[in-house]
């Protein structure tokens, strides 16, 4: 059909109209998460002594880290590393706002931890008063990434 001259050309392809797909294993990271907090929880309720602060700091940071995960991938999306810097950082990218109440908790978990720089590591292991709010915080992070992958 020839040209009027009125025709608007149109993009091929606007950014609304591309679909990100789900990264598969966001199902695995996420009942992983579930098994850690569980673990944790259930060992800081126990008051068990081979489970130290450090042990269950660990222990809740995995926790943490595979629900983020786990809320990433469903939404075909990874962070650049796995500190708690970059996992906020990647959740913020991808779920503005999500994490405002949570944001200075995680990002204090990397201050526990610095463990990138071999000639410079550095550990803090956190008080045993500091674990029963790593546990609510990890609950939450569960009850957020619960959300976003549902």
């Amino acid at each position: 059909m020839p040209s009027t001259g009125k025709e608007t050309s149109q993009p091929l392809v606007g950014f609304g109209d591309i679909k990100v797909n789900s990264i598969d294993g966001w199902e695995t990271f996420f009942d992983e998460g579930k098994a850690f907090l569980h673990t944790a929880t259930a060992a800081q309720q126990k008051k068990k002594e081979s489970f130290t602060p450090e042990i269950l700091y660990n222990i809740i940071a995995m926790a943490i880290e595979k629900f983020v995960m786990a809320a990433l991938m469903k939404h075909g999306a990874l962070p650049y590393n796995h500190t708690m810097t970059d996992l906020v950082e990647a959740l913020d990218d991808v779920f503005p706002g999500m994490i405002n109440e949570l944001r200075d908790q995680l990002l204090l978990m990397d201050s526990y931890q610095e463990i990138c720089d071999v000639d410079a590591f550095n550990i803090k292991p956190p008080g045993t008063d500091e674990i029963p709010g790593m546990l609510e915080m990890a609950a939450r992070m569960q009850e957020l990434a619960h959300h976003r992958i549902n």
